[in-house]
């Protein structure tokens, strides 16, 4: 796994949003990029923290903030949730996670007993040139976005 340090210039990636189109990290130079990962479409912790994301759009745009949000789900699944959900940012599928391990978010989880590889929920803030500025690792779904808006408004 590979440790990411502030500062760092982020993994750069391409991958198919929700809607089968090429979506590049460098697309959105000149704004900070929240880039965050999540395990699966369509369950309920993701769900949550979608949702509040979407209600906050309008909060992250005047702060010149984009949200991407990648998990290993295929473009169709992520297509089902943005339309089920009617979320307003755009969803990314990383379905060999090579992204979530050049991030280091692929690891292995422990649920019940079992052991599996997964998506451990993190997110990251990229500054206007493409560098890491913070880590967001320690928050619940449903208080996700108060504690990217928190940082966001002290910063």
């Amino acid at each position: 796994m590979s440790t990411l340090e502030i500062g760092a210039p982020a993994p750069q990636f391409t991958l198919l949003d929700q809607n089968s189109n090429s979506v590049s990290l460098s697309d959105f130079s000149g704004k900070k990029v929240l880039v965050y990962f999540y395990p699966r479409a369509s369950t309920p912790g993701c769900t949550v923290q979608a949702c509040a994301l979407r209600d906050s759009k309008a909060e992250l745009e005047k702060l010149n903030v984009v949200v991407l949000g990648l998990s290993p789900d295929t473009p169709k699944k992520l297509t089902n949730f943005t339309n089920k959900q009617e979320l307003n940012f755009t969803l990314l599928a990383d379905e060999d996670h090579g992204v979530c391990e050049a991030y280091g978010v692929w690891q292995l989880k422990k649920f019940m007993g079992r052991e599996n590889m997964g998506v451990v929920r993190t997110s990251f803030l990229v500054d206007e040139q493409g560098n890491l500025e913070h880590i967001f690792n320690k928050f619940k779904t449903k208080d996700h976005h108060e504690v990217v808006l928190n940082y966001l408004q002290q910063a």
